[in-house]
C-alpha cells in the first residue's frame, strides 16, 4: 500500500469508526493492494443523524452554498495530482483518462456553483401573491458504480448540495479509494456532516436505501440493482433517481465517409474500456458500407496499447473487477459459438490482471447475447442492415433506451430519424456529445427514473411547496 493511499484509509474520511475492513484489488494485477474501512449499522446510523444535523443549517442560506460549491470545485483542481494515481491504482483507466475524470467532477461542481435558479412567481399583482418554491428534501443517499467513481459521484454531490440537502455517498467497493480522497478534500471547505462518504462491501448499499432518515436516494448502477433500490426505497416512499444501464445503438447510414468516422465511432465505444454506460454497445451499419467499417474499426483496434494505466501510453487498461472480466470473456466466447467471428482480439490478454484484447465481433445479428445484453467492456458487435426502418426498429427492440446516435453525411436526415428512437439522448454524428452539465441525463424504459443534470437535475433533489396569499406590500 502506497503511503498516499495508506494516509487516506487511516484518515477514515469522516472519523466514524468502522467495524473491520476490507480488500481493494489492482485490476492491473488482479492483487490486493490496499484495504478500505467497512461502515457497520451502528456506524452508519451516527453518520446519517449527523448529516440530518447538519441539514437544518445548511438549508437555510443558498449564498453560503455557492461559494462553498466554488471552493469545492478549486480545491478538486488544486488537489488533482493527489487524486489520479489513487484511481487509476484501483480502477485501472490510465493517467491521463483519470486526471479528464477528476476535471469533469470539478466541472460540475463549479457548473451548480453557478448555475442561476429563478424564482417562479406565478402572480403578484393586486389580487393576490402566488409562488412556487422548491425546498430542498433533506438527507440524500448517493450510491455510484466503479466505472466513474469520482465524476458521477459530483452528479449527485453538486445538485444535492446546491439544493440545500446534505449528503451521505457511498461508493463501489470495487473503487472506494478515490471517493474517500475526495471526501477528505471536500470535508475541507464544506461544513461538518453536509458530505459524508462511507465505505463497505453488501449490505451496505441496501441499509443505505432502507434506512429511516434519507429522504432521497440517488443511484447510478445496473438495472437489476436499480430495481431492488426502488422496490426499498417504495417502502417509506424515498424519492428515487435511478441511473441504469444501456444497449446504446449507433446506426450508420449509408452515405457517410466510413474513414471519416471511424475513429470517433472507435472511441464511442472503447472510451474507459467500453465500461460506459452510454457506450456505443452495438452497430448497424448499412449493407453497402458494413465490410468497409468492420475492417476500419478492427485496424484502429489492432493498434490500440493495452496496458496498466500507470504505463506511459497506455491507451485502455484493464477491466476493472474479475465479476466483469469473466462476464465479458462469457459474452464473447457464447458468441464466436454462435457463429461470430472475431475480426481482431476475441480472448483475454496473456497476462495478470483483468486485461481484454479489444474485440470487433461480425457475423453477428440480434438475438444473441453480445447483441442482446449490455457488455460493458471492451467489445463491440456490428451488423448489417438493409434499409432504414430495419434499423430503426432493431435498434428500439429493447428494454433499454439510455443514449443513441446516427451517423450520416445528411445531418438533417439523421435529425429527422432520431426523433424515431426511443432514448433519453440522441447524438448526431457523434454519440454521448449531449453528456454535459447543462443537458438532462437520463433514459427511458429500463435504463432509469428522473434525470441528472442541468436545473432538471437540480429539481430532482427538491420538492414543491407552493406559497399563496393575499397581495404583498410594494
Amino acid at each position: 500500500m502506497s503511503s498516499a493511499i495508506a494516509d487516506i484509509v487511516s484518515a477514515d474520511a469522516l472519523d466514524f469508526a468502522a467495524d473491520g475492513a476490507f480488500d481493494v484489488i489492482n485490476p492491473a494485477t488482479g492483487e490486493v493492494f490496499a484495504q478500505a474501512p467497512q461502515i457497520g449499522d451502528k456506524a452508519l446510523d451516527l453518520v446519517f443523524a449527523t448529516a440530518q444535523d447538519a441539514f437544518q443549517s445548511w438549508r437555510r442560506d443558498e449564498g453560503v452554498r455557492r461559494a462553498a460549491l466554488r471552493a469545492a470545485a478549486d480545491a478538486v483542481e488544486k488537489r488533482a495530482g493527489e487524486l489520479v494515481p489513487v484511481l487509476t491504482a484501483e480502477q485501472g483507466k490510465p493517467l491521463n483518462d483519470a486526471l479528464e475524470e477528476i476535471g469533469a467532477a470539478a466541472a460540475w461542481l463549479r457548473y451548480y456553483a453557478e448555475l442561476e435558479v429563478p424564482r417562479e412567481v406565478i402572480q403578484d399583482d393586486a389580487v393576490a401573491y402566488q409562488e412556487v418554491v422548491r425546498k430542498p428534501l433533506g438527507v440524500v443517499a448517493a450510491i455510484t458504480p466503479w466505472n466513474f467513481p469520482l465524476a458521477l459521484a459530483s452528479w449527485k454531490i453538486a445538485p444535492a448540495l446546491r439544493a440545500g440537502n446534505t449528503v451521505v455517498l457511498k461508493p463501489s467497493p470495487f473503487t472506494p479509494l478515490a471517493t474517500l480522497a475526495l471526501g477528505q478534500v471536500l470535508r475541507e471547505v464544506l461544513p461538518d456532516g453536509v458530505l459524508s462518504v462511507v465505505t463497505g462491501r453488501d449490505p451496505l448499499g441496501a441499509a443505505m436505501v432502507a434506512h429511516p432518515v434519507p429522504r432521497k436516494v440517488s443511484f447510478t448502477g445496473s438495472t437489476a440493482t436499480g430495481k431492488k433500490v426502488a422496490a426499498s426505497a417504495a417502502d417509506d416512499l424515498k424519492r428515487v433517481t435511478l441511473e441504469l444501464g444501456g444497449n446504446d445503438p449507433a446506426i450508420i447510414l449509408p452515405d457517410v465517409d466510413v474513414a471519416a468516422i471511424a475513429q470517433d465511432l472507435f472511441w464511442s465505444a472503447y472510451r474507459n474500456n467500453g465500461q460506459v454506460c452510454l457506450a456505443v454497445k452495438r452497430v448497424y451499419a448499412h449493407e453497402s458500407i458494413h465490410a468497409e467499417l468492420v475492417d476500419a474499426l478492427a485496424t484502429i483496434a489492432a493498434t490500440i496499447k493495452v496496458d496498466d494505466g500507470v504505463v506511459a501510453g497506455a491507451q485502455l487498461g484493464p477491466i476493472n473487477n474479475r465479476p466483469q472480466f469473466a462476464r465479458v470473456s462469457e459474452l464473447v466466447t457464447d458468441a464466436l459459438g454462435r457463429g461470430a467471428r472475431a475480426v481482431t482480439g476475441g480472448a483475454p490478454l496473456d497476462r495478470p490482471g483483468y486485461f481484454y484484447a479489444p474485440t470487433i465481433l461480425d457475423h453477428v445479428d440480434d438475438g444473441i447475447r453480445i447483441v442482446d445484453e449490455e457488455q460493458f467492456g471492451p467489445v463491440l458487435p456490428v451488423m448489417s442492415y438493409r434499409d432504414e426502418a430495419d434499423a430503426l426498429a432493431r435498434a428500439n427492440r429493447t428494454n433499454y433506451g439510455l443514449t443513441a446516435s446516427i451517423w450520416s453525411g445528411d445531418a438533417e436526415r439523421a435529425l429527422a430519424l432520431a426523433t424515431e428512437v426511443d432514448s433519453g439522448q440522441v447524438t448526431i454524428n457523434s454519440h454521448g456529445a449531449g453528456v454535459r452539465p447543462n443537458l438532462p441525463f437520463g433514459g427511458h424504459k429500463w435504463s432509469g427514473l428522473g434525470v441528472e443534470n442541468g436545473p432538471w437535475g437540480l429539481y430532482g433533489f427538491t420538492e414543491l411547496q407552493v406559497l399563496a396569499g393575499p397581495p404583498r406590500r410594494k
